[in-house]
């Protein structure tokens, strides 16, 4: 697996957070198809979120399908293919985060699912890799509104 987190990695803008930077160090992903890295450093923010712990997780985790799935024959009758399976891979940042006082920190989830049609890796890497440039960088591009939607339920 080609995905690797290099540390520091630079955070994108979202309100109150000017310049954030998070330094993570390699952990042990939950699946063998994974690779995960953990916060132990938070600057440059405005505001100062808490760093990984056991009781307070702040992760990031890739998760490759855990069978690649090929392409099946075609049908001899029809000269079709029946349904197409999908290789899913995913993308989960953990984050601690408290929700009243003097209650312990409850895990937030956000996920990435990249679900490629078997066969489009070989047939059709370019539209692969479009839809996931288009999706970094819209992702990019509003990630202080998906931030606020997030916070303030307003889309």
């Amino acid at each position: 697996m080609t995905f690797a987190v290099t540390s520091p990695v630079t955070g994108s803008a979202q309100t109150g957070f000017t310049t954030p930077t998070y330094t993570v160090g390699a952990d042990v992903a939950p699946t063998i198809n994974g690779k995960q890295w953990a916060v132990s450093a938070v600057s440059g923010t405005g505001n100062t979120p808490r760093v990984h712990s056991i009781s307070d997780p702040f992760t990031i985790t890739m998760t490759r399908a855990a069978v690649l799935k090929q392409l099946p024959a075609i049908n001899s009758q029809t000269g079709r293919y029946g349904s197409i399976p999908k290789n899913t891979h995913v993308i989960l940042v953990r984050k601690g985060v408290n929700y009243a006082a003097n209650q312990s920190p409850e895990t937030a989830l956000a996920r990435l699912e990249i679900s490629v049609p078997a066969g489009a890796d070989a047939y059709n890497p370019v539209d692969v890799r479009a839809m996931l440039s288009l999706f970094g960088g819209a992702f990019a591009q509003c990630s202080a509104g998906i931030g606020d939607t997030a916070v303030t339920g307003v889309p």
